[in-house]
């Protein structure tokens, strides 16, 4: 499976059309039945985390048999000519899952590559959660620190906060040099392994998605920052 992901800033002037591609680009997204998973999202501000929504930055990702599907979808398809018409700055990752934990909208949309033998290196990471409406504040007071800390821990290299609801239907995307560095943050920074204890002891999450991946390429920036 590939899995793409494509992160678009919007001119000012363009923000308009950007939510009115999330209603029309639904229907050709619909209508592909070569992609098996697909979502169109807003983000937080500049993209990031802990912020409240960015009207300039919004994302889609869709889920592919194969890199050939894939490449034809990005180089023909009506959404993706109509997220680099309107954009200023454009990012786009191709992904291939290498676990996965949980569920997205009730099911878990990313097939696993067993066979890769991928044991080091760049490692991308995939967390979505969707937020009670009644832990929607608490969760806000206390995600900020471990965005926080994630943005200068060892081995980060980018991140961007993602959903298709804002505040209570959200994912994080980040990027880290090794499967170990990420961990390192997941499981020993405090600020994260508090948050992580909270989530599960105040029972914040109506359902939530953990998946890695190996990164296949990427092109373009984020806030001006590219992969090597």
């Amino acid at each position: 499976m590939i899995v793409a992901l494509t992160i678009t800033k919007y001119r000012t002037a363009a923000i308009p059309f950007a939510f009115m591609g999330m209603a029309i680009l639904r229907v050709p997204l619909w209508l592909n039945k070569k992609c098996s998973f697909w979502k169109l999202m807003g983000s937080g501000k500049n993209a990031q985390v802990d912020l409240p929504p960015d009207f300039k930055h919004w994302g889609i990702i869709t889920a592919w048999a194969n890199v050939e599907d894939c490449d034809e979808f990005y180089k023909n398809s009506f959404a993706i000519k109509w997220f680099k018409f309107f954009a200023i700055e454009d990012f786009t990752i191709l992904l291939n899952p290498l676990s996965a934990h949980g569920l997205w909208e009730g099911k878990q949309p990313f097939t696993l590559d067993k066979n890769s033998n991928k044991k080091d290196g760049r490692v991308a990471v995939i967390t979505r959660a969707g937020i009670r409406l009644n832990k929607v504040k608490e969760f806000r007071e206390n995600i900020k620190r471990a965005a926080d800390a994630m943005r200068v821990a060892p081995g980060y290299i980018l991140s961007a906060g993602i959903g298709e609801l804002p505040f209570v239907m959200q994912a994080t995307f980040s990027i880290w040099e090794s499967a170990e560095l990420m961990k390192s943050y997941a499981y020993k920074s405090h600020d994260h392994a508090d948050v992580i204890k909270l989530t599960r002891e105040r029972k914040w999450y109506s359902e939530e998605l953990f998946a890695r991946f190996e990164i296949i390429r990427s092109e373009g920036s984020l806030n001006g920052i590219e992969l090597d």
